[in-house]
């Protein structure tokens, strides 16, 4: 298993990065701004985008595993990666999720801790409603964990 950063052609990795956030034109507001890395097991298995939020936050955009190869370790590994990779010069790693019972779980158990709430987050900006786990996304949830 390899994490690597990706530094140019970013959008090949579109199909992954539609995974996390199902608009196109969301993706393009963090993506040209965001650091890309892919995790690579015999092939791209999943992505994540990280972005500078200022004041030592570092946000954690997207992260998207290949649903053929969910359940095996390498979102938990991407998000390991990142605290270990930033946690010199970030002392927040913050994620903004919908409510749901797939995501929300899975961030807990990375040792991350609601934070806030931006209500009606997803009704605002998607031109179509999101469900996830058979749950209509409105709100999105932030997650924080230290880092130092």
């Amino acid at each position: 298993m390899e994490i690597r950063q990706v530094k140019e052609h970013k959008k090949r990795y579109l199909p992954l990065l539609l995974l996390a956030d199902e608009q196109e034109d969301m993706i393009d507001r963090y993506l040209e701004r965001g650091t890309i890395y892919v995790l690579e097991d015999g092939g791209v298995r999943a992505q994540c985008v990280v972005t500078d939020e200022g004041g030592g936050v570092l946000e954690l955009k997207s992260l998207a595993v290949g649903p053929e190869f969910q359940g095996r370790g390498y979102g938990k590994a991407l998000v390991r990666f990142i605290a270990e990779t930033y946690r010199d010069r970030y002392h927040t790693l913050q994620v903004g999720t919908g409510d749901s019972p797939l995501t929300v779980p899975f961030y807990e158990k990375c040792g991350f801790t609601r934070s806030h709430v931006v209500k009606n987050f997803f009704t605002d900006h998607y031109d179509h409603p999101i469900f996830e786990g058979g749950v209509q996304l409105t709100d999105m949830v932030y997650l924080r964990r230290q880092l130092q």
